[in-house]
């Protein structure tokens, strides 16, 4: 495999360099000196970020972008070998790394590096550690899954020896990588488009684990089913967290009016500090959790960490406000899995809002067949649920489901729901129907953030 060398400067190429992850990592070698160019299928704000940067950006992709003097070409999982730039690359023999080589090689670069993994809550987790570490002073560099306010964008280049990024399970990218300290949230049915099924994403997680070195810690969640098939026998040290339970537990948990959490953290019964959050739910308060006992594992002093999580008030398209109309909140949210729907839509019915709104656009044709009966009950939380046209992203129709299907289901479970085929369509049902006391959130992975966007005017 090709080997990046920081004090080596080479020139990369990054297919699709517009991706969350992708423009971090072409950001973090553009300020070791790195010559980058890339491509993307479309212009959008952070590949003309990449460009104020010194990168050469190209839109769209072609075979004509795979030029002389490229040395290493990078793609992710989404880059198909029918893509013409990997084609390109191939022809002309040069070497190439997927997204996620490239961001082990460019880890072990930083003598601690830590990685945070799960299917769900990766990004509001690393970004509440990267307050922690920013308040603690450690100046690490991070790659995060989003646009983090208080970092102005995904990545932040320090100057330190600490490392902090997500560490994804899809297509096993994550077992591209080897933290000093790893963090597991969770462990649910997902990507059935490429795992078998829930035991081989257990399998893929437990070989995540074995990545850590006899000398790194790995932190786990205590309520993780079966826990010791993951734990048993690996070489580093593991320190498990929960929700009253767990090495580190949450404890005597309250909740304010806009449904953030406080908690007492607790090791081994000691008290270590209160802590409050500014963003709600109890799957935030076990978030924080993984955050400060990963903190602490990093020997982080108790009252800063406390001040970081309080400064953190959650990343985009993460329970983000978008705005007021017509005395109806609107509130955008990244949940695609019932699990995620389930902790939003819960800490949503918490809140002093007349009737919750839903507004799903389901995330491909696998997942949505695979966990039919889970997404209807988790969506059945709401009061009123506005179904959208799946959105693909990297599939093709061929399994015969569709929205109406999930509509049924939850008319069968006496719940009010409806499915439109258009953005128009669902507008005008809303602008006729949401009445002020409101609460309105559009929810998906894909581009239903349009919806409420509109609405308001943005």
């Amino acid at each position: 495999m090709y080997q990046i060398d920081y004090d080596r400067p080479v020139h990369v190429h990054f297919i699709g360099i517009g991706g969350i992850s992708m423009s971090g990592l072409a950001a973090v070698l553009l300020k070791r000196g790195f010559p980058v160019s890339g491509s993307d299928s479309h212009e959008s704000p952070l590949t003309r970020w990449l460009a104020e940067l010194g990168a050469s950006v190209s839109c769209p992709q072609s075979a004509d972008n795979i030029r002389d003097g490229i040395d290493v070409v990078v793609y992710t999982a989404a880059i198909h070998p029918d893509n013409p730039e990997f084609q390109a690359a191939k022809a002309k023999e040069i070497p190439m790394l997927t997204r996620a080589e490239l961001l082990g090689q460019l880890m072990n670069n930083y003598g601690t590096s830590v990685a945070v993994s799960g299917t769900h809550g990766k990004t509001t987790t690393t970004s509440m550690l990267s307050h922690i570490m920013m308040r603690c002073n450690l100046d690490p560099t991070i790659s995060v899954g989003g646009i983090l306010p208080s970092i102005g964008g995904n990545v932040r280049i320090g100057a330190s020896d600490y490392f902090l990024t997500e560490a994804c399970e899809y297509t096993n990218s994550f077992l591209s990588l080897f933290p000093t300290l790893a963090v597991i949230l969770n462990i649910d049915a997902d990507h059935l488009d490429f795992f078998k099924d829930l035991d081989d994403i257990r399998r893929s997680f437990r070989r995540f684990s074995e990545q850590v070195p006899a000398e790194g810690a790995l932190v786990i969640n205590a309520g993780i089913p079966c826990l010791e098939e993951l734990t048993a026998g690996l070489p580093c040290h593991v320190v498990t967290y929960g929700i009253g339970r767990g090495d580190f537990r949450a404890a005597d948990i309250s909740y304010n009016e806009q449904g953030f959490g406080s908690f007492d953290l607790l090791r081994n019964g000691d008290l270590l500090g209160h802590f409050t959050l500014s963003v709600p739910g109890e799957h935030n308060v076990s978030n924080a959790c993984a955050a400060l006992t990963a903190g602490f594992l990093l020997g982080l002093p108790a009252e800063a960490m406390a001040e970081g999580l309080a400064e953190f008030r959650g990343t985009n398209r993460r329970f983000q406000k978008k705005g007021e109309i017509g005395g109806v909140t609107i509130i955008d949210d990244y949940a695609h899995h019932p699990t995620e729907i389930r902790a939003t839509l819960n800490a949503a019915k918490k809140l002093p809002y007349r009737r919750v709104w839903c507004v799903f656009q389901p995330h491909t044709y696998s997942r949505t067949k695979a966990l039919m009966d889970d997404f209807a009950d988790a969506l059945s939380i709401a009061d009123k649920v506005v179904l959208a046209d799946i959105y693909a992203a990297r599939e093709t129709d061929t399994l015969r489901i569709s929205s109406d299907h999930l509509r049924q289901k939850l008319c069968d479970m006496g719940r009010d729901a409806c499915y439109f085929p258009t953005f128009d369509e669902i507008e005008t049902f809303l602008l006729e129907h949401c009445a002020p006391g409101d609460l309105l959130i559009t929810m998906g992975a894909g581009d239903v953030v349009q919806i409420g966007e509109k609405l308001l005017g943005l």
